[in-house]
């Protein structure tokens, strides 16, 4: 471990501090992963993922945390911030709180925030149209599904969770409008974005129950259900990365959310005050911010027939023909 290794590790005590890149100055950008696992092959992985594409591209260092719990957000952020670490970016939700304070008391700092929304001069707020990129895999799900029954595993019985699930229901009605939706969640925890045995059972309940289809929008615990559905020669739908090589042939494709792109555009932007752009950045199907995974492990699974109707939805939502309802608005998924 290197000088600055050990000085961020003591100052970080009881954060558990991950992949300090050799060689990094403390004015170096920061990012902060969420609650889950860094390498859950999901939302923090994609994050990950966006700061080594900004490190490949410019030869760039960054610093990273993994938190253990959610009382380490605000002592993570205020380290960083005391040391001049520029930009420091957030994945998750749950960073509003921590954010809010620590951001008022270091004003020459730049914050970038995912999936949540913090009003200060020094604070970008980047959100998704999840809700969207559901609609289109649960379009999907339903073309798909020969029993009519499709399932939906969420991690954490939040709203934001819900804003997925209430996208991909309307998704699924639009293909079929009788179709049997089964929703679950793993838990009320943050340890739900982390329990891949118990998103596993409850997907396998669901084929049990004549699913067919499984979204799992449950970070690390989706690795269950991705795994349930190959098991049982069922189709799974994964969430945030591109989770399709997992099990191919088996996940039916993988509702994107980009936050790899969020993450490196944050690095190359948020750094230097002339490019630095406060407030809410919304990304939605019309910026590529959410949308659906097509490679060669799912190639086989989509026709061209599938592909066409979904493109179809996609451009319809793009132009406000079809409006794709967002739980977090009013706390409420109307018609399902």
């Amino acid at each position: 471990m290197n000088a600055i290794s050990k000085h961020f590790g003591a100052l970080l005590a009881g954060v558990a501090m991950t992949a300090v890149v050799t060689g990094a100055a403390l004015a170096d950008p920061a990012i902060i992963y969420d609650l889950g696992g860094k390498f859950d092959k999901s939302f923090n992985e994609a994050a990950y993922n966006g700061a080594e594409a900004w490190k490949k591209e410019t030869g760039g260092n960054y610093i990273d945390v993994e938190l253990q719990n959610d009382a380490q957000r605000e002592q993570a952020l205020r380290r960083f911030a005391s040391q001049g670490a520029n930009p420091i970016v957030m994945a998750g939700f749950s960073w509003g709180t921590a954010l809010n304070t620590v951001a008022a008391e270091f004003p020459d700092i730049n914050f970038v925030v995912i999936d949540a929304v913090v009003e200060q001069p020094n604070v970008q707020s980047i959100v998704f149209d999840e809700h969207t990129g559901s609609f289109l895999v649960g379009a999907i799900a339903a073309l798909k599904s020969t029993t009519g029954t499709v399932g939906f595993v969420g991690g954490m019985d939040v709203p934001i969770i819900h804003k997925f699930y209430c996208g991909y229901a309307q998704g699924a009605k639009a293909v079929k409008a009788d179709i049997k939706l089964i929703e679950n969640y793993t838990g009320t925890t943050p340890a739900a974005w982390n329990d891949p045995v118990t998103a596993g059972e409850l997907a396998k309940a669901q084929f049990d129950a004549g699913a067919d289809v499984s979204f799992a929008a449950a970070g690390g615990s989706g690795l269950g259900v991705l795994q349930a559905a190959a098991d049982a020669g069922k189709f799974s739908i994964g969430v945030d990365s591109n989770q399709n090589y997992l099990h191919p042939g088996s996940v039916l494709t993988s509702m994107l959310k980009r936050v790899d792109v969020a993450v490196s555009t944050a690095f190359k932007e948020a750094g230097d005050d002339a490019t630095f752009k406060p407030g809410v950045n919304v990304l939605g199907l019309a910026q590529d911010g959410v949308g659906y995974a097509l490679d060669d492990n799912n190639a086989a699974l989509i026709t061209d027939d599938i592909k066409a109707k979904v493109e179809e939805f996609k451009a319809k939502i793009i132009s406000g023909e079809i409006k794709v309802h967002d739980y977090t608005a009013d706390n409420s998924c109307p018609g399902i």
